[in-house]
């Protein structure tokens, strides 16, 4: 009988930008597991305070009480003026912003939040606070869906489904920034352990948000004329997102926390592909999300060239994978799962092999959902450094793991062409032209690639049993790299194996995978360096929890 490990994909398939470039949200993503966890706890949701004039300026309060206490996301809506309206980091002014409070804040609290969510970086918030975060309308479609609400009648569809939001949010906040509580202080609570949950629970109730308040303002507009967005067209919609180069080096700087992100998939991917049956109900639950990655496929759209061709082998990638498990897949034969995987390595490009995976994944729930379980991480213990590992078995481990690194040649322009650095202005990173523009000497040690051939050539002439610590001492600048060789030894998807500094590198292929975890659909690049998403679209609402509909 087959054991999952016999189904494992390797680091080396694995960790290359140009897959992780394509990768899709799966049952496993960090929104999916937020939205299983409140409805098989049983949270309840609420909305105490909602308190907006008839231009949609004012605030409210959207509430969950779950079994470790309420989280209560605070709302405040602006008028802000069409020349305001920017989705760059730098903007100082947004139509809505946010705090996810840990509790339910009193009047004192919601004047405290008053005066400093609107600020959000020029504010400041305490540990109450475990998110801080902005949205601004998509104007076209909000402004469309409100005319057309406050006549009485529903919005275009087509519009809606490309779109697929009302509001996009330009930056969400977490784990300690401007003052807000710090990730450990959460870790412990069940509700919020897994990787970000706070902020996807921030924006779940961010989307319910974004639908109350265009109905309010139709409803104010139009008086008795006015309906409700339908009920398919209000599941259809999520919440945009637009993130940059911020985001990008996340990846590089947790290789354990990536690491297990990556181990919890591929194990789930090598449990399904062992199955030596197929169930009818997972076969039509295959086939269900074939339909539905379908139907994503044709309404994504983007401008961007890079984006545009890996739609085009979306497209026909899930036109032939559909025609395969219609007429020449046997789901009744022996190992199916692994009999169409194998069949997608060898005829799908990239794009559409990664949507296999999702949608393979989809229905088998109860054999891989307890994996979400291993996608956080204590990065705390692999910190220290083993001084007692001899130089052989350093070196083995650099051959392992980075000998993609060791034959580059990195003098060479186009293969140190970037350089990473943090902004004076926003203190995130950004991205520089080694060869075009200043700050090199201030670069940021996110050139692994080249780190780990600088730590080889070290090792040239150390006999095979000199301690890593006496290494150390003759070049303690090879600690940080020292760290992550040791660091693959038990984590072996820790590391990304493309050059991070190379001129054809593509920062949205980090992006792409980060956020795919998290959930993101639509991904849609401005630029190689920012992107826009959805999040939560065709997902239940806060007050859909009663009716028991499945995340």
């Amino acid at each position: 009988m087959p054991r999952a490990a016999d189904f494992r994909r390797s680091p080396a398939e694995v960790m290359r930008l140009a897959r992780m470039g394509c990768s899709h949200p799966t049952r496993l993503s960090f929104l999916r597991q937020l939205l299983r966890r409140i409805e098989t706890e049983g949270w309840v949701f609420d909305r105490p305070l909602w308190d907006m004039d008839a231009c949609g300026v004012g605030r409210a309060v959207y509430r969950m009480t779950t079994p470790d206490g309420a989280l209560s996301l605070v709302a405040f809506a602006h008028d802000l003026p069409a020349d305001q309206r920017s989705d760059r980091v730098i903007a100082t002014a947004w139509d809505a912003t946010f705090a996810l409070f840990d509790g339910t804040p009193d009047a004192d609290d919601l004047e405290r939040l008053q005066a400093n969510v609107p600020l959000q970086e020029a504010g400041r918030v305490t540990p109450r606070e475990l998110s801080l975060s902005r949205a601004n309308r998509s104007v076209r479609i909000f402004d469309h869906v409100l005319e057309r609400l406050a006549a009485g009648q529903q919005p275009d569809e087509r519009m809606l489904r490309e779109t697929g939001y009302l509001m996009r949010t330009t930056a969400v906040y977490g784990s300690g920034k401007f003052g807000a509580a710090d990730h450990a202080m959460i870790a412990g609570r069940p509700g919020l352990s897994a990787p970000f949950q706070a902020e996807m629970l921030s924006v779940w109730l961010t989307r319910a948000f974004t639908v109350d308040l265009v109905e309010h303002m139709a409803r104010a507009r139009g008086g008795e004329r006015a309906v409700r967005l339908r009920p398919d067209l209000r599941r259809g919609l999520g919440v945009g997102n637009s993130t940059g180069l911020g985001m990008a080096p996340f990846l590089v700087w947790h290789p354990v926390l990536l690491n297990n992100w990556m181990m919890a998939r591929e194990e789930a991917l090598a449990r399904v592909r062992a199955q030596h049956a197929a169930s009818q109900s997972a076969v039509d639950g295959f086939r269900a999300a074939l339909e539905a990655a379908r139907v994503n496929a044709s309404d994504w759209q983007s401008d961007h060239p890079v984006q545009q061709a890996k739609l085009s082998d979306l497209r026909d990638g899930l036109a032939r994978l559909d025609r395969f498990a219609a007429s020449e897949w046997d789901s009744s034969a022996a190992n199916p799962w692994n009999t169409v995987w194998d069949w997608g390595q060898a005829a799908l490009p990239l794009e559409a092999q990664e949507a296999l995976l999702a949608a393979m994944l989809e229905p088998h729930g109860d054999l891989i959902d307890g994996l979400g379980g291993c996608m956080r991480a204590d990065e705390e213990t692999c910190f220290g450094i083993d001084g007692a590992m001899t130089t052989a078995e350093l070196r083995a481990l650099l051959e392992t793991h980075y000998g993609w690194a060791l034959g580059i040649d990195y003098v060479a322009p186009r293969n140190c062409a970037r350089f990473w650095y943090i902004s004076e202005e926003k203190l995130e990173p950004r991205l520089g032209e080694r060869f075009d523009e200043p700050g090199a000497s201030r670069e940021l040690p996110l050139d692994t690639g080249r780190q780990a051939a600088a730590l080889w050539e070290a090792l040239r002439d150390a006999p095979d049993d000199t301690p890593v610590a006496r290494l150390l001492l003759a070049h303690p600048d090879h600690r940080l790299m020292v760290r992550r060789v040791q660091t693959t030894k038990r984590h072996p998807f820790a590391e990304i194996r493309d050059n991070l500094i190379a001129a054809d590198m593509l920062p949205i292929d980090l992006l792409r995978c980060k956020l795919a975890f998290f959930g993101a659909t639509r991904f849609d690049p401005r630029s190689d360096r920012w992107v826009r998403i959805s999040l939560f679209q065709g997902a239940i609402y806060p007050d859909d929890l009663a009716a028991g509909a499945a995340a």
